[in-house]
């Protein structure tokens, strides 16, 4: 089990260093040409790669982190269970929505993000879905057992919880990624909601609570009783994810954006932190980050068999 933890802070590391990197390439490369006009031949190819691969890179990193960790934390039962109907329900929305416009509007990708499936949706995009998806749903999940609500709200309040945390996501993620100067995706249409359509919003919403319905029939009712030093891999996952997308749309986007912005913050960041903090401490259960657990001795009640 240790390999695993340190192959996912590796991970975990490379994401993040591949985010940092693609700001910089997006906001003070790409806006330079000079720059660019200036490096020896190896510096254009390997920039060149890097502006290809860096969007499929970074999504790769992710998924994988949190696959170790859900795998690790949670049991393989749990993780496959999630990452599946979260894979494919999103792909089906994300097929549905480039072919007809709905549940998210009419919109288009670009390039930059991968091999398309059926020459419209990036491969990757489904696995961003899966990873920042699960984040959302197990802090969600985690916090709201603190509370003494009846089974039934508590998972109901999850799944609620969860596609609120990941939407909010998308109102910085958006406008980064389709109104910035080097989009990845775009809108046909103008969008009443800061140039998106309404119908993005609802289609968010819509999409994450659907995996994640499906998800906790497969998971059930017993709490994942997972401590908040476990839960700092989806919270930090979750909150460099969001930083990525602010950052662009409040440097690169006018002064209105800063209304999406701080949207994200009270609906994503405030109460992602919140269910953090609401876990309880590690009390004699060893750390999903300390490298100690073994798949023989599980870390969370989640109902997964002993091995």
């Amino acid at each position: 089990m240790k390999h695993l933890v340190t192959v996912e802070r590796l991970c975990l590391v490379g994401h993040t260093m591949a985010l940092a990197f693609g700001l910089a390439g997006l906001l003070l490369v790409l806006p330079n040409p000079e720059f660019i006009a200036a490096l020896p031949p190896i510096g254009l190819s390997a920039f060149g790669a890097s502006m290809a691969n860096g969007g499929v890179g970074y999504i790769l990193l992710g998924a994988i982190t949190v696959a170790l960790y859900a795998y690790r934390t949670l049991g393989i039962r749990h993780w496959l269970t999630f990452m599946l109907p979260s894979v494919f329900l999103s792909l089906g929305s994300e097929l549905l929505g480039t072919s007809t416009g709905f549940p998210f509007g009419e919109y288009g990708y670009l390039s930059g993000l991968g091999y398309k499936i059926a020459g419209l949706v990036p491969f990757t995009i489904p696995l961003s879905w899966f990873y920042v998806g699960l984040c959302c749903y197990v802090l969600a999940r985690t916090g709201l057992q603190r509370f003494n609500l009846p089974t039934w709200a508590q998972l109901m309040g999850s799944i609620a919880l969860g596609s609120i945390l990941l939407t909010a996501w998308d109102f910085v993620l958006d406008p980064a990624m389709s109104q910035a100067p080097y989009p990845f995706w775009e809108f046909g249409e103008v969008g009443e909601f800061f140039g998106m359509p309404y119908r993005n919003v609802s289609g968010w919403l819509g999409t994450g609570a659907l995996f994640m319905f499906v998800a906790s029939l497969f998971w059930g009712s017993k709490p994942l009783n997972l401590t908040r030093a476990q839960l700092t891999v989806p919270l930090v996952v979750y909150l460099i994810n969001f930083a990525f997308g602010a950052i662009i749309t409040v440097t690169e986007l006018d002064a209105r954006y800063l209304i999406p912005t701080s949207m994200s913050i009270v609906l994503g960041v405030v109460p992602a932190i919140a269910l953090w903090w609401m876990a309880k401490p590690a009390q004699g259960i060893e750390s999903s980050l300390s490298g100690t657990a073994t798949r023989d001795v599980p870390t969370v009640s989640v109902g997964v068999a002993q091995k």
